[in-house]
């Protein structure tokens, strides 16, 4: 779950079986998070809990520093950074590992994405928005990812929601899915009975009882 503002939505999703939960550090989103917010929060998580920070185009140096300071596991770029920027990231921010996001649009291919694949543990697919860099609340078509032949594991993002995750599980089967504004009342606050229902659907999915 995405866009984390608050230690009791991050518990109430923990307690419904969140595997992962993410901290955006971009002024441009109505979901940023200070570093320092983020730290009190994520200090009080309970463990096997992995906790993403969420970058966008940020100087690499700014995004170790905020790695490093709220302990993050993972760093999620959203951005046009490069091949390179995210091997020094891995090298600099270690254990700290990498996630490359990408915007669908009918003109990405799968030769803009395979020279992530060495230095990425996983790729995440969100819907293209001119303005916004994530957290559109609308959904892309999903056929296309197939042609983008990914060699790392796909967590699928863009508009999802309780209404639509079992058609995306379905559909796309990804490693993993990540849910934004699909469980909020308005950006930064989430609705917990959403949180509940949304996870709810991917667990029974995940156990063959949806």
């Amino acid at each position: 779950m995405c866009g984390v503002t608050r230690l009791n939505d991050a518990l109430v999703a923990i307690e419904a079986g969140v595997d992962a939960l993410g901290f955006i550090f971009h002024a441009g989103s109505p979901r940023n998070i200070d570093p320092e917010q983020a730290k009190r929060i994520i200090e009080e998580l309970p463990p096997f809990v992995d906790t993403v920070g969420v970058f966008v185009d940020k100087k690499r140096r700014e995004v170790e520093e905020i790695v490093q300071y709220c302990h993050l596991n993972y760093a999620q770029l959203h951005g046009n950074e490069s091949p390179k920027y995210c091997e020094r990231l891995i090298r600099f921010a270690a254990p700290c590992q990498v996630l490359k996001a990408f915007r669908v649009t009918d003109t990405l291919t799968a030769e803009d994405i395979e020279p992530y694949d060495c230095h990425v543990k996983g790729y995440l697919l969100d819907t293209f928005h001119g303005q916004m860099a994530g957290g559109t609340g609308e959904t892309f078509d999903w056929s296309r990812i197939e042609k983008l032949g990914l060699k790392r594991p796909l967590l699928l993002a863009g508009g999802l929601d309780p209404d639509n995750i079992l058609d995306a599980l379905s559909s796309v089967q990804p490693y993993g899915v990540d849910v934004n504004s699909g469980v909020e009342q308005e950006p930064g606050l989430k609705d917990h009975a959403l949180i509940e229902q949304f996870i709810g659907r991917v667990r029974a999915f995940e156990h063959g009882q949806e």
